[in-house]
């Protein structure tokens, strides 16, 4: 009988939880710029893996959903201060972030890192590598030695690297694939395995609401839907 009155009380519990929940708009936060995870199309609306991602996760947990972009050196930050409610935006899970906000499971692999440049016999520890600022990237070419230069956005960073600022970029290689041979840029054979995944970032006050699109999630590898969003936008290897 006490086992049954408890069974009760916590499904009333969840089920009052979820009636909240659905009542509640959810702000999504990404920097729409980092195709093909997140871009603004010529309509002027967040696409690409993550928008179709997000409107299946908020589908699934029942909850209305709008999206905010959001400049990438500002978007923990902003998270934090309550401009949005979740970061889906290409972010790596590390301990350095996971110390400032918390993640759900990862929902891809970690992307190899690649390196983009103008020519394939780029001398790496010798030259100038372009990242963009507060990335997995740009802490990686600093802990070898190497000179790095950041920038705002990652178009900057290709940027840097045609006009000879920088002698190559490195960056999540789902997005340096959309690029090779324009202008003559060229993908260097050097792969990195940096990161631990990509996740939903959330303040750590709200445990509950990032459990929610944990499960979400977690049904979308169950049932191999999200094994079939990352191939049809291939931003990584799949689960």
């Amino acid at each position: 009988m006490k086992k049954l009155i408890l069974s009760t009380a916590a499904l009333a519990i969840s089920a009052g939880f979820a009636m909240a929940q659905s009542d509640k708009t959810v702000r999504l936060g990404t920097e729409g710029a980092y195709a093909p995870w997140n871009f603004v199309n010529d309509a002027g609306e967040i696409d690409g893996f993550e928008r179709e991602l997000g409107d299946e996760l908020c589908k699934r947990a029942d909850l209305t959903c709008e999206w905010v972009k959001n400049e990438w050196d500002t978007i923990i930050p902003n998270l934090v201060s309550g401009n949005y409610d979740a970061i889906i935006a290409g972010m790596s899970i590390t301990d350095e972030r996971d110390e400032v906000i918390d993640f759900t499971q990862p929902y891809t692999p970690p992307d190899p890192s690649a390196y983009l440049a103008m020519s394939p016999d780029v001398d790496l520890e010798g030259g100038v590598i372009a990242a963009q600022a507060t990335t997995i990237q740009a802490a990686f070419v600093a802990e070898q030695g190497w000179t790095v230069v950041e920038f705002p956005t990652p178009e900057e960073t290709v940027a840097a690297v045609k006009s000879g600022e920088a002698d190559a970029v490195l960056a999540d290689k789902s997005y340096l694939d959309t690029m090779v041979g324009s202008d003559g840029l060229v993908m260097l054979e050097r792969m990195e395995a940096i990161g631990g995944g990509v996740g939903m970032g959330f303040r750590e006050s709200d445990a509950e609401l990032r459990d929610t699109f944990d499960a979400a999630i977690q049904s979308m590898k169950d049932d191999g839907s999200l094994n079939e969003m990352i191939a049809k936008w291939e931003v990584s290897s799949q689960w």
